[in-house]
């Protein structure tokens, strides 16, 4: 009788399980000597060393670099200066106004990113409570319409970037739709009122399905029963 071969996946999981049954002895000592808790440590460390190294390094190093003054990249070439270049930055004649301030960049982004939280918060969570109001009401291909609300979630920022640029450029989808309608193109991106509202508006679509679905689960966990009261008792 000739020999089972063994299947596609069984070839593609051997190397997973030789690495598991290698590991598994050393990982068996260590948790008979640090216990529960340093199993847990052992497993938080390859992500605490990511986070480290590519967050609270550069974090440190940009600490430092505020202190200090000069063009080196080496601390070596740089002079300290303390809080100075902090000193310069809050240096304004008006805070209202950035215009007046020396660095008068800095505080008209510290302005537009406060206008953006503000829009974009709000737009977002009215958007999202409206669209699981509607995703938790029983209408035809509900299921459908969940999955296309949260599909933008699962785009990475640069096909998000790259799908709304195809459509706001000048030679872009709503344009040519205007042009259609008798309509004059507009120049979406470089105008700055229709740039801005533009951003908030891609990051409200690019989004809003991740919060959709936590109100809608939040919706669902209410009991029927509820509703059927409310219902009895007139409640529109």
């Amino acid at each position: 009788m000739a020999a089972r071969l063994p299947g596609l996946g069984a070839v593609v999981a051997a190397p997973l399980v030789l690495l598991a049954r290698a590991v598994d002895p050393p990982l068996r000592w260590w948790q008979r000597v640090a216990g529960q808790g340093g199993m847990a440590a052992v497993f938080l460390l390859p992500n605490l060393a990511i986070f480290g190294v590519f967050v609270l390094v550069p974090l440190a190093l940009n600490l430092v670099y505020s202190t200090t003054a000069g063009t080196g990249i080496l601390l070596g070439g740089r002079s300290f200066v303390g809080a100075a270049q902090y000193a310069r930055l809050l240096e304004c004649g008006d805070y209202l106004d950035a215009l007046t301030c020396r660095e008068d960049m800095f505080w008209t982004a510290t302005a537009n990113t406060f206008v953006f939280v503000v829009f974009q918060v709000t737009t977002m969570v009215a958007v999202a409570t409206i669209t699981a109001l509607i995703l938790n009401r029983e209408i035809r291909g509900r299921g459908f319409f969940r999955a296309v609300f949260f599909f933008p979630v699962l785009l990475s920022p640069v096909v998000v970037g790259l799908i709304w640029r195809w459509i706001l450029q000048r030679q872009g989808l709503l344009n040519l739709i205007m042009v259609s309608l008798g309509l004059d193109p507009e120049v979406w991106l470089n105008d700055r009122t229709y740039a801005f509202a533009a951003t908030i508006g891609v990051s409200v679509w690019a989004h809003m399905g991740f919060y959709t679905l936590i109100l809608l689960a939040g919706l669902q966990a209410i009991p029927k029963d509820l509703y059927e009261a409310a219902e009895m008792d007139g409640t529109p």
